[in-house]
């Protein structure tokens, strides 16, 4: 588990240094079209400070977002006592619990740390499960914010949306604006030119497929820390079953905070749909839960 956390943390750096290499061509094209090599170091600059605002300020916005209620004790004893025996178990802070008054069954968690950290679940999520079940899928939350996948999160979808942005803006640049090397030189390297233009359109794509990548590998993680802490993986087997067979459409949808919850809130009718989704299939997380109970 500590190697698992400490990979984690090591990831955290890879996936900064891939994303700002992505924002960092899109700089240096940028700076190619208008001669101005400062530009890429703007673009640069300006990605950086918005993931660390992200950093800050993305948690409280995917509370925001969900539509989720903070609890106490007295609300709702029985989801408080749940995750306040986790965090008893695992030696974790207490994190803020939240409800989401919403009949499609789901639950997060997020935060940059364990010391910040909320986790929600919906009133669906809360009626169809019983006591070992909920104690799973809260376990998995909890997982996320033990493994500091929700820090993972936070920083990689604060990249994502900068990458998204400044691909945007620079799209929009080239075709309807012209550029200066054009109008001092009499035109640009054609081959350059296509290269910039491709990395536009590709960047946005990658920097998804990372976030896809990522999200899904947590996702398994987090189910085998759940397993691990509970000591009861068919519990948790048994709520993803259920999830699958209630699942339905969130009153509230994000598709920039797909990733959080524990089952896919916009569940995929398609083949097609499915490959882009942010989650693993809910069967193969069974089959390898049922693998860990076999260990047990």
């Amino acid at each position: 588990m500590y190697s698992a956390i400490a990979k984690n943390k090591r990831n955290t750096i890879v996936y900064m240094l891939v994303f700002l290499v992505i924002i960092g061509v899109l700089g240096w094209f940028a700076s190619y079209m208008y001669g101005d090599i400062t530009i890429m170091f703007w673009v640069l600059g300006i990605a950086i400070a918005w993931s660390v605002f992200q950093y800050f300020v993305a948690g409280s916005e995917a509370i925001s977002m969900s539509g989720a209620i903070q609890i106490q004790k007295s609300d709702n004893p029985r989801l408080f006592r749940v995750v306040e025996n986790i965090c008893i178990a695992t030696g974790t802070p207490m994190p803020r619990i939240y409800i989401i008054n919403d009949q499609a069954p789901n639950a997060f968690a997020t935060g940059r740390d364990p010391e910040h950290a909320m986790v929600a679940a919906t009133s669906g999520l809360l009626d169809i499960m019983d006591d070992s079940e909920l104690e799973g899928v809260m376990a998995h939350e909890m997982g996320h914010v033990r493994n500091y996948d929700i820090r993972v999160s936070m920083i990689v979808f604060g990249l994502v949306v900068a990458v998204g942005i400044i691909a945007d803006i620079l799209v929009r640049m080239a075709w309807f604006s012209g550029n200066r090397r054009d109008d001092s030189n009499g035109g640009g390297n054609p081959v350059v030119m296509i290269f910039g233009i491709l990395s536009l359109i590709l960047a946005p794509i990658v920097a998804t497929l990372v976030q896809l990548a990522v999200s899904r590998q947590r996702e398994y993680l987090a189910d085998a820390t759940s397993a691990m802490t509970t000591r009861n993986p068919e519990a948790l087997a048994r709520a993803l079953q259920k999830l699958q067979d209630y699942g339905r459409p969130m009153q509230r949808q994000s598709t920039s905070m797909a990733h959080l919850w524990i089952a896919d809130p916009d569940p995929k009718p398609n083949l097609a749909e499915r490959l882009m989704s942010t989650h693993p299939p809910i069967q193969e997380r069974i089959a390898r839960l049922h693998e860990i109970g076999g260990k047990f």
